[in-house]
């Protein structure tokens, strides 16, 4: 029998990612400083102010909190006194302190090598041939209605002039009984507006402007637009206020948005503000570059990686491997979990020399989800410790390289 799977993603001016942006930012001007800092940085976003607040390890950074936070919000697009939270005017509360030394202790070690995880828990990475990027075409689909919308706003604001920064998309797709996506069923898309624009307007530009450019970004995309499906276009009526004035935003509210959209699994700890050493963020990344090598590699149509850490100890306690029947390899679950294990080294350290994880890379994953995007370097501008730019360059979402398919085919005789 058919069913339907739902998944949602936010834009970038949506309260909660405001939050996710600007600890990320923080975290980044402070690795750009110190590549061996600690920080876990957490933002509180409402009507006219920002609240910042967190733990920070470092020998020598000094980051220009203040800088950071109104740059961050500049770029995303508040910057008018309508929206009662703008750039300019927000007042900033920062709230640092040191990081435990009971922590510490349990990270940091003589031997790199030997870094202990920064917390326990359990991590997930998830991978599926629906898209070219190995990602849920539900979830897929909603990221990229935001990121068009957001292109629109930024440079093409003349087609949809009365765009403001607070937008949600959410994407049902029928499956077949067999997991195959056959149509997209229905598609919700709220937007904050100018206050003397109609909801027939902002209709009749989703339909004709922003849903055509969708379809054109993925064949698969366009495949799934099959006759009628239903369309929702800001269903209450009215979404002139928004962002943080709308809705107090925090930072790590959006997990699901930031991984895979409500399919495989997520193990409940948030991503930004996090610096590698804390394997919520490390480990969740390096489990999805497993799981996607894996997947394209031919080892099976759909996979998902667990690991596990105890607090201060390198080695994972478990690994744990399943690919939900669709493998292509005469070997148990269990057994491609232990082909893996001789594969990645999945101590903290190795991570982030694997990955690159110690570099300001972070700003640009509180957008539009952590995983699925293409990896590329880019310029990136940045703040020294006397709050002047300067630009660098960094190479982002290394975890989505396929550069392990070789060693994997190998290791499995494909």
């Amino acid at each position: 029998m058919n069913y339907l799977f739902t998944s949602e993603s936010v834009s970038e001016g949506h309260p909660d990612k405001i939050a996710d942006q600007i600890s990320d930012a923080i975290l980044d001007n402070f690795l750009a400083q110190d590549p061996a800092c600690h920080v876990a940085c957490e933002t509180l976003v409402t009507t006219g102010q920002v609240v910042v607040a967190g733990e920070v390890k470092s020998d020598n950074a000094y980051v220009d909190l203040q800088s950071v936070v109104r740059r961050t919000i500049k770029h995303i697009g508040y910057n008018k006194s309508d929206y009662m939270f703008d750039y300019q005017s927000c007042g900033v509360l920062t709230c640092i302190h040191e990081q435990s030394s009971d922590i510490d202790c349990g990270v940091s070690r003589e031997k790199q090598e030997e870094q202990g995880a920064g917390d326990q828990g359990m991590m997930f990475g998830y991978a599926c041939n629906e898209t070219s990027s190995f990602m849920p075409i539900t979830l897929a689909i909603a990221h990229a209605l935001m990121e068009e919308l957001a292109n629109i706003r930024h440079n093409e604001l003349h087609l949809m002039p009365y765009l403001r920064p607070d937008a949600k998309s959410q994407v049902t797709v029928e499956y077949s009984a067999d997991h195959k996506p056959l149509r997209i069923d229905t598609i919700v898309l709220s937007t904050q507006h100018d206050a003397d624009v109609s909801l027939e307007k902002i209709r009749e530009d989703i339909i004709n402007i922003l849903i055509p450019r969708v379809r054109k970004k993925d064949n698969k995309f366009n495949q799934l637009f099959k006759g009628d499906y239903k369309l929702f276009v800001n269903p209450t009526g009215r979404f002139e206020i928004g962002g943080p004035h709308g809705d107090t935003g925090l930072t790590g509210r959006k997990i699901i948005v930031d991984t895979y959209g409500g399919r495989g699994a997520h193990g409940g700890g948030a991503f930004s503000g996090k610096d590698p050493s804390k394997v919520d963020r490390s480990a969740a990344y390096a489990t999805r570059h497993i799981a996607k090598n894996l997947v394209a590699a031919g080892v099976a149509d759909e996979i998902l990686v667990q690991v596990a850490y105890a607090i201060g100890i390198a080695q994972p306690v478990s690994l744990f491997v399943n690919t939900f029947g669709t493998a292509h390899i005469d070997k148990s679950d269990a057994e491609i979990a232990q082909i893996v294990q001789q594969i990645f080294d999945l101590r903290p350290y190795a991570i982030e020399q694997r990955l690159k994880l110690r570099n300001p890379i972070y700003e640009e994953t509180a957008r539009n989800g952590h995983m699925g995007h293409d990896p590329k370097t880019i310029e990136k501008t940045l703040l020294d410790s006397h709050g002047n730019k300067y630009q660098r360059q960094v190479e982002l979402f290394t975890w989505e390289k396929l550069d392990y398919i070789d060693k994997i085919k190998q290791a499995f005789g494909l």
